[in-house]
This record gives structure tokens, C-alpha cells and sequence, in this order.
């Protein structure tokens, strides 16, 4: 493999891994704010109140998007794989 081959790899794992946990990232941190909106306008500062609903969300997230991330995944390992194969 060149140097040109592998920064390109390494450039695709980058933006696989944006892609993959990307969206995850952006909603619990929407939900994050909003509920700190929320807490500094009713003035109740529990921590488990943050807590639960991004749980929540990040599973309601993965059970909807999962499949699609797993099969992004599994295609970029095969690749990987049938290019470990051509050396």
C-alpha cells in the first residue's frame, strides 16, 4: 500500500465514524439543551432528569437506525478485507 492509499483509508474511517455516530451525537446533544433550557427556567437542577430522556432517545435512535449503521459497518469491513486480500 502507498502513502496516498492509506491516508485515503484513513480519511474513509473518518467519515464513517462521523456518519455513524454523527446523528447520535447531534440529538442527545438537542435533547441535552432543551432539557437544560428547561431546567434553568423552572429552576430544578437533578441530574437524572438529563439523564433518562437521552437514554431514551439514543435507544429510540439505534433501534431505528441500527440496522443501517450495522450494514454501513459490515460493508466497510468487507472492503477492507477484499483489500487485505489484493496484497
Amino acid at each position: 500500500m502507498t502513502n496516498g492509499e492509506v491516508l485515503d483509508l484513513m480519511y474513509e474511517v473518518f467519515v464513517l465514524a462521523v456518519r455513524l455516530g454523527g446523528p447520535v451525537l447531534l440529538i442527545s446533544m438537542l435533547v441535552g439543551v432543551l432539557i437544560a433550557v428547561i431546567q434553568a427556567a423552572t429552576q430544578i437542577h437533578e441530574q437524572t432528569i438529563t439523564f433518562v430522556p437521552k437514554l431514551i432517545i439514543i435507544g429510540l435512535i439505534l433501534v431505528f437506525t441500527g440496522g443501517s449503521m450495522l450494514k454501513t459497518l459490515q460493508d466497510f469491513t468487507i472492503r477492507i478485507f477484499q483489500m487485505i486480500q489484493g496484497l
